[in-house]
């Protein structure tokens, strides 16, 4: 069978890194950029790398993911989590070529406390979330096929995240607060990054398109979370639960964003660890580094 001809953008951010990893042991061919590389926002640069390198399928992993940030600053954020999404999947389009995009649990609202499908009504937080949802939207009507997840709570070895942050954090301090009424599903990279690789490289995307869940197993608190990092370690700290108000932030953050992964679990028989496994996995090989 003739490989695939695959290109992953923001591959130096979370997912993307993962993606290098594992687009390292494919037959297929990966073509991986950042902003360095291809600017995304620049819609005829996207068509001339997509026509040179006879790019077939779309994994975009860059995204404006600052959400303080974003409030200030929405006409960036509006441009890399829309516009750049827009160029991409005009791009897939005009070569019936395939897009799979990253998305985000922000583009539900503040009420529900039942895990979000697919279908549930949007209502998005903030300017990162209208951001996110505009190209959800973008795409949907450029009429290219796709493949859209949604996740949330993504942390891994690479960039800026809460589960890096609380390691520096609990061998600098004697106890920290950390917020326990915000309730979701650390979600590892590498499992989102396994579970894009195995429906591309499977070619089970085929006649599949559509929007996805995927988060680990399980549900937690950012609390419980903190206090899971602090015992693997064997960290003195001692965590202490507190409210969101105690830490006031230009946007409210989704109180319970647990995530149903039954379709894409049932549609692409994938197999999902439990968060607390992949945090384990996750420190390992972090610390196997050092």
């Amino acid at each position: 069978m003739q490989s695939k001809r695959i290109l992953v953008t923001g591959s130096n951010g979370q997912l993307g890194c993962e993606m290098r990893r594992l687009g390292a042991v494919s037959p297929n061919e990966y073509f991986f950029t950042d902003i360095a590389e291809l600017d995304i926002t620049d819609k005829a640069a996207v068509a001339a790398f997509v026509a040179e390198h006879g790019i077939e399928i779309i994994v975009n992993c860059a995204a404006y993911t600052d959400v303080d940030r974003a409030e200030e600053d929405e006409p960036t954020a509006e441009r890399i989590n829309s516009d750049a999404v827009r160029n991409l999947a005009e791009a897939m389009k005009a070569v019936d070529g395939t897009l799979f995009h990253i998305s985000t649990d922000y583009v539900f609202g503040l009420d529900g406390n039942v895990p979000r499908t697919e279908d549930m009504p949007l209502d998005p937080l903030g300017a990162y979330g209208r951001t996110k949802l505009h190209g959800e939207q973008a795409i949907a009507a450029s009429g290219c096929k796709h493949i859209i997840v949604r996740t949330a709570w993504l942390y891994s070895e690479h960039g800026h995240n809460f589960l890096k942050t609380m390691l520096r954090l609990t061998a600098e301090r004697e106890s920290l607060n950390v917020v326990f009424d915000q309730t979701g599903t650390p979600t590892y990279a590498g499992d989102l990054a396994l579970a894009l690789f195995s429906v591309i490289e499977g070619g089970t995307y085929e006649g599949n398109e559509g929007v996805y869940h995927f988060s680990n197993e399980g549900v937690c608190s950012w609390y419980d979370f903190a206090r899971e990092i602090a015992t693997a370690t064997g960290r003195d700290c001692k965590i202490v639960p507190c409210h969101s108000s105690e830490f006031p932030s230009k946007v409210a953050r989704p109180p319970y964003s647990v995530l149903d992964k039954t379709k894409i679990k049932t549609t692409f028989g994938i197999e999902i660890p439990h968060w607390r496994d992949s945090m384990i996995y996750c420190l390992r090989r972090m610390f196997a580094r050092e």
